[in-house]
């Protein structure tokens, strides 16, 4: 990704027009100008790397504390309790994917799906999910539990060493779309529990949350981009809100080919100009 451009911009005196001395102050103040906006601009990204790393970290807090609620109600024997938990809890993760699928030795421990990883290695909230749903149990899935504690609590404690980039975030916010209308809208990812809608919301709030960071930045340089990204983030919700049910969604399975096929286009519709948002990165 193309980053920054320092023009070096020189006078050439072409007639004796100018002076020694007036030339030698435009070699000076120009460039100074001109690193005084790239310092701006830099600073300005900075910010933005800062803002969202405050942002995932506090929803990684929020994870942690409802996993431990979640996995403390598997360990219980309390399989309503469980069921209740399970989706919400999961929407922090889903929102601060960038980060935390970053460390690749704890994201399948975490949330691999059946067949992702050897069934011997297979843990998490997807095969607790499986308990809970097929089998309509919490026995023998304790130790599930007590593992995806120690592994999110372990995850809180190296996204502190994460390198927050714009190009990270810009990348991170067409991927969390990306993977909702490719893999995700074929409801393969809580595949027992068919509580698919609450990661696609999750997802589509952690795309808008960077959008939100650099919209600022987009609009001062196309407007009518910024414009049309929150046109469409409006079209997504929309369509999302109608499958609302209290507190949360309905069940995946509710929906119709014709409803899964609109919820994925207009996902993709709203990728296409995301993936533009590097357009702030550029000088």
């Amino acid at each position: 990704m193309k980053r920054y451009k320092l023009p070096v911009i020189l006078f050439l005196s072409s007639s004796l027009l100018f002076s020694c001395s007036q030339s030698n102050e435009s070699s000076t103040t120009e460039p100074a100008k001109k690193d005084t906006a790239k310092e701006s601009s830099q600073v300005d990204l900075n910010q933005i790397s800062t803002d969202y790393r405050t942002f995932a970290i506090a929803e990684i807090d929020e994870f942690v504390k409802k996993t431990e609620e979640f996995a403390n109600a598997v360990i219980a024997g309390d399989v309503e309790k469980a069921k209740e938990l399970y989706a919400p809890a999961r929407m922090h993760y889903e929102r601060s994917e960038p980060i935390a699928e970053a460390f690749a030795e704890l994201d399948p421990k975490i949330d691999a799906r059946e067949g992702d990883v050897p069934d011997a290695e297979w843990g998490g909230y997807h095969r607790i999910e499986k308990g809970l749903w097929v089998d309509n149990t919490t026995k023998g899935y304790e130790k599930y539990a007590e593992q995806l504690i120690k592994d999110v609590k372990l995850l809180r404690a190296k996204v502190e060493t994460v390198d927050v980039t714009p190009d990270l975030l810009i990348t991170g916010a067409v991927d969390l779309l990306n993977e909702v209308s490719t893999s995700k809208v074929t409801g393969e990812e809580d595949r027992y529990s068919h509580t698919d809608l609450y990661d696609f919301v999750a997802n589509v709030e952690g795309a808008e949350k960077i959008y939100e960071l650099m919209s600022p930045a987009l609009k001062e340089k196309d407007e009518a981009l910024a414009k049309e990204i929150e046109q469409r983030f409006q079209a997504v919700y929309a369509l999302l809100d109608k499958y609302k049910k209290g507190d949360g969604y309905i069940s995946y399975t509710e929906l119709t080919k014709d409803q899964v096929k609109e919820l994925s286009q207009s996902i993709n519709e709203l990728a296409e100009p995301l993936s533009k948002l590097g357009v702030v990165l550029e000088g």
